[in-house]
């Protein structure tokens, strides 16, 4: 389109100075300017200058969206067709980006105003990670608007370096063991239950929290469902109710399916997990209601999976503990069968999309582990080894 771009110049009668113009292709209006000069000859130099920048994309006119308008045509355009999960995480990096930076016009998310914002996200001590999703979502947005024509100019983003492998582990038997004592203590003994038998789900099966909190044993919209109709036990799972966004028939683990013969067929409707508050009623299904119970049993129980840094009431750094969470649990699901099947098969039990995500978090991660199943091995070796060398010794003096 910016090859039909021709510039023409032309003599506006209560103009000192030559004007040149041209005819945007895409609004169908005329566009003048000043050339500066009342040489004919210098005013084509300039307006052949000024149609090349046109068409090769370099001219950036100025832009006057403001940063509220944009918000509301991206809520509008995007957001609203996110799963909601999804868009109230992008809304978020928004809303910080507006109280870091105060952008007043779009045309203001500059690569130094992106730079800047990174260093008060550095200033908050917030991890690595938590800025590089913040980064992220920023790059998705304003590509979006650079590719609706509402920011002539994208801004450049530096990739933020962050630290290899995952930022938990994995709980032991013994601390998930601490776990399920402590849960009376937070939930209150009327909801004791249903948070136990929630707790050995999210270990069993491996699920994320907002996948384990949309899991049903009835089919219903944006839903996991359990699925009897095969040979074994499956996870029929929606696009929408999941994280790479793809219709998946899934296998169960043999140990969650366990789990769910145990409860009742009268009992099998609706939500599969629903744990309750302290007067025995529904916790409402969402992460910011749900994960912080879960956080609180953890650190009931005392199980310190991380460190992380945090501002204290007086502004300063301080190094707090990171107690076990839901994603934790999904950790140990993850390296116990890490243990026990070949990379694309925990891969699909994970629920990956790229196998090297599987290679990155669970395969290999503890070393530990390799060496004592190494020297376990070695060990029954040279225990046979021993014994037929004492068999054969016995053997020559009879």
């Amino acid at each position: 389109m910016s090859e039909s771009i021709k510039v023409h110049v032309i003599k506006y009668p209560d103009r000192t100075n030559l004007m040149m113009r041209y005819r945007c292709p895409e609004s169908g209006r005329q566009v003048a300017r000043t050339t500066g000069t009342k040489r004919q000859r210098d005013a084509e130099r300039t307006a052949a200058k000024w149609e090349a920048e046109l068409r090769e994309g370099r001219y950036q006119k100025r832009q006057t969206m403001t940063w509220q308008e944009f918000r509301d045509r991206y809520d509008v355009d995007v957001l609203d067709a996110m799963r909601v999960s999804t868009a109230i995480n992008y809304s978020a990096t928004l809303n910080v980006f507006e109280r870091k930076c105060n952008p007043g016009r779009l045309a203001e998310v500059t690569t130094v105003k992106l730079t800047a914002f990174v260093s008060l996200l550095r200033a908050d001590h917030l991890s690595q990670a938590t800025i590089a999703r913040h980064l992220r979502q920023m790059k998705v947005a304003m590509r979006w608007a650079h590719r609706q024509g509402l920011l002539v100019k994208l801004p450049e983003f530096d990739r933020i370096k962050q630290s290899k492998g995952s930022r938990g582990r994995a709980v032991s038997g013994e601390e998930f063991d601490r776990m399920l004592a402590a849960v009376p203590k937070v939930v209150g003994g009327a909801a004791a239950d249903s948070w136990t038998f929630y707790l050995k789900g999210l270990d069993a099966s491996g699920l994320r929290l907002t996948e384990s909190l949309v899991l049903r044993w009835d089919d219903a919209p944006d839903a996991i469902m359990v699925d009897y109709s095969g040979r074994h036990p499956m996870l029929r799972i929606d696009a929408s109710a999941e994280k790479a966004n793809t219709h998946r028939l899934l296998p169960m683990a043999p140990e969650f399916a366990r789990l769910l013969e145990m409860v009742p067929a009268e009992n099998r409707r609706g939500r599969v997990f629903q744990p309750l508050d302290k007067s025995a009623l529904p916790y409402s299904p969402t992460r910011d209601s749900i994960g912080p119970i879960i956080s609180a049993i953890g650190e009931m129980a005392g199980v310190i999976v991380g460190q992380r840094t945090k501002l204290d009431a007086d502004g300063e750094p301080e190094t707090v503990s990171k107690f076990a969470s839901a994603h934790d649990l999904r950790r140990s699901f993850g390296f116990r069968w890490s243990r026990r099947v070949m990379p694309p098969v925990l891969k699909e039990l994970m629920r990956h999309t790229d196998v090297a995500t599987t290679m990155k978090y669970y395969v290999g991660v503890n070393a530990q582990a390799t060496a004592d199943e190494l020297w376990r091995v070695e060990g029954n070796i040279l225990g046979n080894s021993v014994e037929i060398d004492a068999a054969a010794e016995t053997e020559q003096s009879t």
